[in-house]
């Protein structure tokens, strides 16, 4: 396909065409009725005219009879102007007049008709008039006309004018609907061949935005943010492969061992049980970490929320503290609570409970150990966000490892001689992320703040693949 026949088939051109034709249809429209009344007004005017010529004469005929008709249309006949005049006999012998002939004088009387005439000595030329026949006592015509060249010139300048109008409007929109077919032509064609280079591997391409704020650059931004977040997930699985593929060696080589102890030649029952028992716990500790990896995969792709319903977030935090005094009490901390009451938002209990649990349990166990260890979890409203604070006594993390913390199987040098999967927190931030929300680490001076920050509302919305296995 030709460049050229390219452009006649983009939108821009076809549109242009279009309103071309609709404008056009609007100027025929528009000027045809402008010449069209300008006509009927000067016919309407000439009619009037006529109509007094005759009535003067007709006055005239009854004041001295057809003499002074005669008088009269001699008279008037030396004026200047296209009025013309034929007085005749029934028979149709010329008496008088300015004019040689005309068929408007066998016409029917006192119509108004378009006409021709010629003048005396000119028998081979017509000549246009709009004229009126009356009859006079003793069987004489009378007719009256004007004389309408000056109405042809003018509807032929109305015709030459709206030719040359659509003359050129056909040019200027062809050459306009071409330069804009070519302009878009080039941006959907960078669009095109930024979308091919994204389809052979470079998922870091993005498709080119020309600033200029348009529907083109709209759809751009869209497809972006897509990308973005295509491309994130991506990474996302990319390192959770990478991170099962060498965070996950170790437990199962230990679970491998630990089977092959229960099955070796001399073990005793004893031996067997203790060992097929520690299998058990490492399998289980083996599930938690792949429903855990799970979870984070499901939240983050926004298909773990289920029906999202009004919570009320206050009696979810007042829930979790009291399900972790126990568990403070045995480590010898202190769990206290400052909660604002009649907080509520849209979400989902089971996720936000889930989420808040894990970053509590993380500040009794990474941050609270000892007599003197207390973790404080505070909920209010700020503005049009709610805040779930945790907060601890304990060494907390470095500014610049706060952003890795949140990653899945990270696990920092001050409490790697502690269990854990290093997973919790990832899965309190995809959680808080699925609510529109965000996590963040924060100095507590000493210690960690973890805060969440949530809506106040959120449009309630079953999620895509809500059930949960």
């Amino acid at each position: 396909m030709t460049a050229l026949a390219r452009l006649f088939r983009t939108t821009a051109f076809k549109l242009s065409a279009a309103y071309f034709l609709l404008f056009s249809v609007g100027a025929v429209l528009a000027l045809g009725g402008v010449g069209g009344r300008v006509e009927a007004v000067l016919d309407d005017q000439i009619g009037q005219n006529i109509d007094a010529e005759i009535h003067r004469l007709e006055e005239l005929y009854g004041e001295g009879g057809l003499g002074q008709i005669f008088l009269s249309v001699q008279r008037r006949v030396r004026s200047p102007g296209g009025s013309i005049f034929l007085v005749t006999t029934y028979a149709g012998q010329n008496i008088v007049g300015n004019i040689a002939s005309s068929p408007a004088i066998s016409a029917e009387e006192g119509v108004l008709l378009e006409t021709t005439y010629r003048l005396p000595g000119d028998n081979d030329r017509d000549h246009p008039a709009l004229a009126r026949l009356t009859y006079l006592p003793g069987g004489f015509r009378l007719l009256v006309g004007h004389d309408v060249a000056d109405h042809r010139v003018l509807r032929q300048i109305l015709h030459r004018g709206l030719g040359a109008s659509l003359f050129w409007l056909a040019l200027i929109g062809t050459l306009g609907g071409l330069l804009v077919a070519h302009r878009m032509l080039e941006r959907v064609d960078d669009l095109s061949a930024s979308a091919r280079r994204i389809m052979a591997g470079r998922l870091d391409e993005r498709l080119p935005v020309s600033g200029a704020g348009d529907e083109l650059d709209r759809l751009a931004e869209n497809l972006n943010a897509m990308l973005a977040r295509i491309g994130q997930l991506m990474r996302g699985l990319s390192e959770v492969s990478d991170n099962i593929a060498h965070d996950l060696r170790t437990p199962l080589t230990r679970l491998r061992n630990r089977a092959e102890a229960a099955t070796r030649d001399g073990a005793t029952p004893e031996e067997q049980r203790a060992a097929l028992g520690a299998v058990i716990e490492d399998s289980e500790d083996l599930i938690r970490i792949f429903n855990a990896l799970l979870m984070i995969a499901r939240a983050e792709a926004g298909q773990a929320g289920g029906a999202m319903s009004t919570v009320e977030v206050d009696e979810i935090v007042a829930d979790i503290v009291e399900l972790y005094e126990a568990v403070a009490e045995e480590q010898g901390a202190r769990l206290t609570s400052s909660i604002e009451p009649g907080l509520e938002m849209s979400g989902n209990r089971e996720l936000l409970a889930q989420a808040l649990g894990n970053v509590v349990d993380n500040a009794l166990k990474y941050g609270a150990a000892g007599s003197d260890g207390e973790v404080g979890v505070a909920a209010r409203r700020n503005g049009d966000r709610l805040e779930i604070s945790v907060a601890d006594r304990g060494p907390g993390v470095p500014p610049e490892d706060r952003e890795r913390a949140l990653e899945r199987f990270v696990r920092l040098d001050s409490s790697r001689s502690l269990p854990g999967s290093g997973l919790g927190l990832a899965l309190a931030a995809a959680i808080a992320r699925l609510h529109q929300g965000s996590l963040r680490l924060e100095d507590n001076a000493p210690g960690l703040r973890v805060v969440f920050s949530l809506p106040v509302t959120r449009t309630p919305v079953a999620a895509p693949g809500s059930d949960r296995t």
